[in-house]
C-alpha cells in the first residue's frame, strides 16, 4: 500500500468543467477532489453521461472546442498541469502522464506498423535513442505486454482487437510515467479477452509501480481491479471507497447502493436484479439540493434543498444527508 504521507502522483482540487452549448454552460464535473498515490489503482465509476470522460480529458489538459476548466486545480506530481505552456506540456505529457482512450484499439495508424507507431513515441521524447535503442526498447514493450515481438513488423488490422489494446497500453507506459490513465480500456473486448487485459494492467502496475485511474461504467470490473473506488453521479463525486467494501452489508450512499443492487449475485439460486428508477439528470437543468434526490428511496425534504458535504464513514468519504445526524433528526421530527 501506499505511504499517504508522499506527495500524490495525482491531486485533483474542486475541479469543475464546463461546455458552452446553445442551452447555456453544461457543467459536466463539478467540484472533484481526489488524491491517487504511487502504486495506487483508483477506479473511476458512473452511468454514462456522468463527466468521467470529461474529467480525464481535463487531467491531460485535452479539453477541445467549448469546453474549459472553470475551476480547481489538477497537480500531476506537484506540477500544476495548467500552468504550463504548449511545449511543456507536450514534454510532461507521455513522460509523467498517459492516457489510454476510449476505443483505444482503434486509436492506433492502419498504415504503420506497431514497431514504427512505438518508435514514434521515442523519436519525439528520447531524441537521442539510436535505432537499435530504440528497436530494442519496443521488443522489451512487446513482451512486457505478454505479445511476440515478431509482431513489430505487422499493421495493426493483422491483429486480434486483445493484441491491438495490449499495444495501445504498452505505448502508454512506453516512457514509464508516474499516472496512466485508462477510459474504458477494455470497452468492446469479450469478457475472456477483458480479464486477460485487467490481469496485464495489475502486472504491469506491480512491476511499475505507476498509479492508475481506470474509468468505467462497469462496476464488477473495478471492483476486480482497484483498491479504491470513486463513484461520479451528475459531474460530482457521491463516494470513495475501498473496493474491499463494496458490499450491501456496508453503509453506502444510495446510488452506490442502487449500483451494488444493479449487479446480479451468480452464485445465487435466484438471479435478483434491481435496477435504479428514472434517468440521470440533465447537467443544465440540475435538481435543487442533492442531484440524485428525484431517484433516490430515502431522499428527505432536506435533500431537495441543500446539498449534501461530503463527510468521512468508517474510512469512507460520502456525500449524503442520510448519514448527517442533524438532517436525519430534523426529518424524523
Amino acid at each position: 500500500m501506499s505511504n499517504k504521507n508522499e506527495q500524490p502522483v495525482l491531486e485533483l482540487k474542486n475541479v469543475s468543467v464546463g461546455y458552452e452549448s446553445v442551452r447555456g454552460t453544461v457543467r459536466a464535473v463539478r467540484d472533484v477532489s481526489l488524491k491517487i498515490y504511487r502504486n495506487e489503482i483508483v477506479g473511476l465509476i458512473g452511468e454514462s453521461g456522468s463527466g468521467k470522460s470529461t474529467l480525464s480529458n481535463a487531467i491531460m489538459n485535452l479539453l477541445k472546442n467549448s469546453a474549459t476548466l472553470l475551476g480547481g486545480e489538477i497537480i500531476v506530481m506537484g506540477q500544476d498541469v495548467y500552468s504550463l505552456n504548449k511545449r511543456d506540456l507536450r514534454k510532461f505529457r507521455w513522460n509523467k502522464m498517459s492516457m489510454v482512450f476510449q476505443s483505444a484499439m482503434n486509436a492506433l495508424n492502419p498504415v504503420l506498423t506497431v514497431e514504427e507507431q512505438i518508435a514514434d513515441v521515442f523519436r519525439e521524447h528520447r531524441p537521442n535513442m539510436t535505432k537499435k535503442e530504440i528497436h530494442d526498447k519496443a521488443v522489451e514493450l512487446m513482451e512486457l505486454v505478454s505479445i511476440d515481438p515478431k509482431h513489430l513488423k505487422s499493421y495493426p488490422h493483422e491483429l486480434s482487437g486483445g493484441m491491438r489494446q495490449r499495444i495501445v497500453i504498452a505505448i502508454a507506459i512506453s516512457l514509464e510515467p508516474d499516472l496512466v490513465i485508462m477510459d474504458e480500456p477494455t470497452t468492446a473486448l469479450d469478457v475472456v479477452v477483458q480479464k486477460s487485459i485487467l490481469d496485464k494492467i495489475k502486472e504491469l502496475q506491480r512491476k511499475k509501480g505507476f498509479a492508475v485511474l481506470f474509468i468505467s461504467h462497469d462496476f464488477s470490473l473495478v471492483a476486480e481491479l482497484a483498491e479504491k473506488v470513486a463513484i461520479m453521479y451528475a459531474g460530482r463525486l457521491v463516494e470513495v471507497t475501498k473496493a474491499e467494501d463494496l458490499n450491501l452489508s456496508k453503509r453506502h450512499h444510495p446510488y452506490t447502493e442502487g449500483l451494488l443492487r444493479a449487479i446480479p449475485e451468480l452464485t445465487a439460486e435466484t438471479v435478483k436484479i434491481e435496477g435504479i428508477p428514472g434517468n440521470p439528470p440533465d447537467l443544465i437543468n440540475l435538481p435543487t439540493g442533492c442531484a440524485y434526490n428525484p431517484r433516490c428511496k430515502y431522499a428527505m425534504e432536506s435533500c431537495k434543498t441543500i446539498h449534501p458535504v461530503e463527510q468521512d464513514l468508517d474510512g469512507r468519504q460520502i456525500a449524503c444527508h442520510l448519514y448527517n445526524e442533524d438532517f436525519v433528526t430534523k426529518a424524523v421530527r
